[in-house]
């Protein structure tokens, strides 16, 4: 009974994902490049986990089965990786890179099944093959878990509450590390093996994920990327996705201080942050009703308040300049449209002006 009952719940588990993948693949609308790498992810999860669960239950059946698992597992750490970068829209024009790792490791396991297929060499495959994939997803969690850096600062700032796409992206993170420790780690071994431990949390952790996406009406617009964003124009970027845009190009623009460049261009600023330069506009006059110039002044002008607060003796036309202004009318026009008064005002009354 308790084999039945670990038999049904594997393989519920796996049958469901393949059934979501495909979905992912091949049949949601409109078609995003998250949402494809999500679905990839998902089938080389599935067929990793497929082949545990048969070689757990049916050990005798031929070993190409395995060989596909295995090239399943190849495409677990490629696919982590691209599905979170092109969730949080970093995903690059050229895609030639992305399309070259995966054609690498199909032609290598092509090459090493026609050499020795596992049947005849189980030893090759166990203990070379699947080491070299093990460092493989390794070396992706830790290239994910950078892209996700500012996510688990988050995660720990008490100020600072997660949104709901850092959310997901979290949970399918942190599943793909449950999954491949359920398989290595002897203390996920204790229902009947770490094989069956592996199928078993890959079950628990594709429902959660499941309800966690389908529990917010909007998910699909969480996880369009921003390339496709580009196609619904004169529309909004939907609130969370620009919320994560806005807090990340106000990163960006301090921590690099781009706003001191005076030739800063609306297109430039977008390539730092992996967007276009229509998307860019679009973020700043329809979702925070901005232009370019007056959201890049803010910056300057803050920065400038600064400065003349500081009081270092430098005279202000060379504050507007070293903030970014190319002029001293330039600097003194933006001052009082954002402050409300002069930076001579300004620097004789300091405290009577907000710097924010």
């Amino acid at each position: 009974m308790g084999q039945q009952i670990l038999f049904f719940f594997s393989a519920l588990g796996v049958f469901n994902g393949f059934i979501i993948s495909i979905y992912l693949l091949f049949f949601k609308k409109p078609k995003s490049s998250s949402s494809y790498f999500l679905g990839l992810l998902l089938l080389a999860v599935c067929l990793k986990i497929g082949k545990s669960f048969i070689f757990y239950f049916y050990p005798s059946l031929p070993g190409i089965y395995i060989q596909i698992g295995i090239l399943g597992s190849s495409f677990v750490g490629p696919s982590l990786f691209y599905f979170i970068k092109s969730a949080l829209g970093q995903s690059p024009k050229n895609k030639t890179v992305q399309k070259g790792t995966y054609l690498f490791w199909v032609l290598s396991i092509i090459i090493i099944s026609c050499i020795a297929s596992y049947d005849t060499n189980p030893s090759l495959w166990n203990n070379y093959v699947g080491t070299i994939i093990s460092i493989q997803l390794v070396v992706y969690i830790v290239l994910s878990a950078w892209l996700l850096r500012h996510i688990f600062v988050h995660l720990f700032t008490a100020s600072t509450k997660i949104s709901s796409t850092e959310k997901l992206l979290l949970s399918v993170f942190i599943g793909n590390l449950i999954i491949p420790a359920a398989f290595k780690l002897s203390i996920f071994s204790f229902f009947n093996g770490p094989c069956i431990s592996g199928a078993l949390f890959f079950s628990l952790i594709l429902y959660l994920n499941t309800f966690l996406f389908v529990s917010r009406r909007k998910t699909s617009n969480i996880f369009s990327t921003t390339q496709d964003q580009g196609r619904y124009a004169n529309k909004k970027i939907p609130e969370e996705q620009a919320l994560f845009l806005t807090e990340k190009l106000q990163r960006i623009i301090q921590e690099e201080e781009l706003y001191t460049n005076p030739d800063l261009k609306l297109n430039d600023l977008a390539k730092k942050i992996n967007i276009s330069g229509h998307q860019l506009s679009q973020l700043l006059n329809d979702n925070l009703n901005k232009s370019f110039a007056a959201y890049i002044n803010e910056f300057r002008i803050n920065k400038a308040c600064e400065l003349i607060a500081d009081d270092k003796g430098i005279k202000l036309e060379a504050i507007g300049y070293e903030v970014g202004f190319n002029s001293k009318s330039t600097f003194y026009t933006a001052f009082k449209k954002h402050k409300h008064t002069t930076p001579t005002l300004f620097k004789e009354q300091p405290s009577a002006v907000s710097l924010n």
